[in-house]
């Protein structure tokens, strides 16, 4: 129930939702292949119902694309003729059917089915629903009739109906989009499809565009229709047609609908009751039914639009039904003066803001998997039709799910020197392997499909030195009978040759896995481990660790480990930042200097601490003298490329030379291998940025040799 009071945002966003939904509506209840009047006859009662029980306090319901498309694509699969007897008939029984099944779903409490349902192959879906009507609704703007079918038909119809082109139709249904596109780029707050609605009515009563070939909307009678619902009762193998269709409907609903509300809800810091949101929809659709419209949806544009005016409550819906009561008794007349192309481009416009083209290009660039797996549901509904892309999609998710468990993520560990715990190889740039021991770690559960990964992965890692390996299996949760095999077959293996062979890290749990299957030789030789660093002590192996590259002597350790108050090599922030950010740690650094050397413009304070400066500019922490360096290098560059007031210069060049001064009085404290570092880690600095940036690197160069 609603249980705040209603305010005039609540009101006004109210009547604006049922001024934008007539065209709107009207267009879809045609898509669904009802007369146009059943879309304003399924705002009210639905709405209103929806409203009363809803938890959500701003989501707008109403007839929506997704339901309509799909009512539409069933019907005509059936052969049943838009706006004909037995349309009016079957549309709404689908309604109840939905209804019905929404009504099932919220007894077994489904709410939660929603997380099984990829994004990727319901923005697919929706795409390449809305962009099938739109190319049903294309010939309307022109002056022809809307096509049946999927993509090819529709194309091929579209260029037949060619012949019926009418020149001030065309330009009055693509005027009306492009104005109303850029209204929505420009001035978000105005409803523009009410303006052109107006507009379209004006175009009629004072140029009279109907009488130079321009359709108009057929004339409505005033008035609420009284319920007089008939079930569509055909034989029973189409019954089963119209059952599954149903069910599709039921299930893109619930997913459609709660997913865009949970987002609503967690956007304004509220909590949903996802079962309770099942039960407004399955009203909601009783609801349509019983008014002959047909299924009823989540609306996400006109949800967006009633949220920039501020609609904070389900008084929204109230006054969106009540408006739209009023305009069915006294404002039906009008309709009949607006323009079939300008009603046509409304919904196109509607269409072409609910395709979810956005999604695909944020998959593209961060999941070419998921990318394809929207372009097979999106190609698979505009070409095979809706049931097709469905299966297609979610065929594909499975496979992707597979394929994700089959190649998890892994990687092998080395170590630090003067640094605690385990690192990537490779994402951070000062890790390295500890010397004839090779530490894997894999990121999944282990079964069947994925264990050969896994050997593989071991096998061509290993060499002629290798003396022992180490999986680190902390994200191992479960271990099936085949996996369990192999590892102890491997085990064995690398036994016979003389390399120890442990398995550490993992949960208790997956040891009574070993026992269950009868692998106690893999627990009882000590093959397993509750640590990585126990592993290494069995093996011999104690801190400080040899690495492949180097082998670090106690002495060296001590030195690597030296703290006082000039040295905090060990605490650092590279091998956090590599951990982190991964490639992009370069552009991290250079915005991070960017950031320090505005604050030091802008802050005529010659005393500056630079290293201060950049400490309170980050979350990671105290700079140790080689990351210092590395700002400083950035700074300089920072200099040549940008142009400042020859005072902003000086005082930042001195700021850098004072620096650069102290960590070399520093460095010079600790030992001669610190200034080697130094030296080399400079070098490194000059040869990547010659790499990157030749003409920087010349500039750089020159900068320093002109400083000297």
């Amino acid at each position: 129930m609603i249980r705040s009071k209603p305010n005039l945002k609540d009101i006004f966003g109210g009547v604006i939702v049922a001024l934008v939904s007539i065209p709107i509506s009207m267009g879809y209840a045609q898509i669904a292949g009802l007369p146009m009047q059943y879309g304003l006859y399924g705002s009210v009662i639905p709405i209103f119902l929806f409203g009363l029980l809803t938890t959500s306090k701003d989501f707008v319901f109403g007839v929506d694309a997704a339901p309509a498309a799909l009512t539409g694509a069933a019907i005509a699969s059936l052969g049943i003729a838009a706006e004909s007897e037995q349309a009016i008939s079957a549309v709404p029984t689908i309604a109840f059917l939905v209804g019905c099944w929404l009504l099932l779903l919220y007894f077994v409490k489904a709410g939660k089915i929603v997380q099984y349902i990829s994004e990727s192959v319901m923005a697919g879906f929706v795409s390449g629903i809305c962009c099938t009507i739109i190319l049903m609704q294309v010939p309307k703007l022109y002056g022809g009739s809307p096509g049946t079918g999927e993509g090819i038909e529709l194309i091929k119809h579209m260029i037949e109906q060619l012949s019926l082109f009418d020149s001030l139709s065309a330009l009055l249904g693509i005027s009306t989009i492009i104005i109303i596109m850029l209204g929505k780029k420009f001035i978000p707050k105005v409803p523009m499809s009410v303006i052109m609605m107006v507009a379209a009515v004006l175009a009629t009563v004072i140029f009279r565009v109907n009488d130079h070939g321009v359709k108009l909307l057929p004339d409505v009678e005033s008035g609420f229709p009284v319920f007089s619902f008939k079930p569509y009762i055909p034989d029973i193998d189409v019954m089963t047609d119209i059952i599954f269709s149903s069910l599709s409907i039921a299930a893109v609903i619930l997913s459609e609908s709660l997913l865009a509300s949970k987002g609503n809800a967690v956007k304004d810091g509220y909590k949903l009751n996802s079962n309770r949101e099942i039960l407004a929809y399955s009203a909601a659709n009783f609801a349509a039914a019983a008014a002959g419209c047909c299924p009823v949806n989540a609306s996400v544009s006109r949800t967006g639009i009633v949220r920039q005016f501020g609609a904070k409550s389900q008084w929204l819906s109230v006054s969106a039904a009540v408006t739209m009561l009023i305009v069915l008794y006294f404002g039906t007349p009008v309709i009949k003066y607006m323009p079939v192309p300008i009603l046509t481009a409304i919904v196109v416009s509607a269409l072409m803001n609910a395709c979810e083209f956005h999604v695909a290009r944020r998959l593209f660039k961060t999941s070419r998997p998921e990318f394809y797996i929207f372009l097979a549901a999106f190609l698979g509904v505009l070409i095979f039709g809706t049931v097709a892309g469905v299966i297609i999609g979610i065929v594909l998710s499975f496979i992707a799910v597979v394929i994700r468990a089959v190649t998890p993520p892994r990687a092998f560990m080395g170590v630090i020197p003067g640094k605690d715990g385990f690192f990537t190889l490779g994402r951070n740039s000062e890790a390295m392997p500890i010397k004839n021991t090779i530490i894997y770690r894999f990121s999944g559960n282990l079964f069947f499909a994925n264990i050969e990964t896994l050997e593989s992965d071991i096998e061509n890692s290993v060499t002629d030195e290798t003396e022992n390996i180490i999986i680190d299996a902390r994200a191992v949760g479960s271990v099936d009978v085949t996996a369990a095999d192999k590892l102890v077959m491997m085990y064995r293996k690398y036994k016979d040759k003389g390399v120890r062979f442990y398995f550490t890290e993992h949960i208790g749990e997956v040891n009574d896995l070993f026992k269950k299957y009868g692998k106690t030789e893999f627990l009882n030789s000590g093959a397993v481990r509750m640590t990585v660093t126990l592993a290494l002590r069995d093996a011999g192996l104690k801190p400080p660790y040899p690495t492949e590259k180097d082998v670090i002597t106690p002495q060296k350790q001590k030195r690597l480990q030296y703290k006082n108050s000039f040295d905090r090599s060990a605490r650092g922030i590279q091998a956090e930042l590599e951990w982190v950010f991964g490639e992009d740690t370069e552009d991290f650094k250079r915005r991070l200097a960017d950031e320090i050397y505005e604050t030091v413009i802008k802050h005529d304070n010659t005393e500056s601490n630079l290293i201060e400066v950049a400490e309170n500019s980050t979350h990671w922490g105290r700079f140790n003298l080689f990351d210092e360096e590395d700002l400083l290098d950035r700074l300089e560059l920072r200099i040549i490329k940008l142009s400042e007031s020859d005072k902003d210069i000086e005082r930042l060049e001195y700021l850098i030379n004072e620096r650069r001064s102290k960590i070399e009085q520093k460095m010079l404290k600790m030992d001669s291998h610190a200034i080697e570092r130094l030296k080399k880690q400079r070098a490194k600095f000059l040869d990547t940025l010659k790499e990157n940036d030749v003409s920087a690197y010349e500039m750089l160069v020159r900068y320093r040799e002109s400083h000297r």
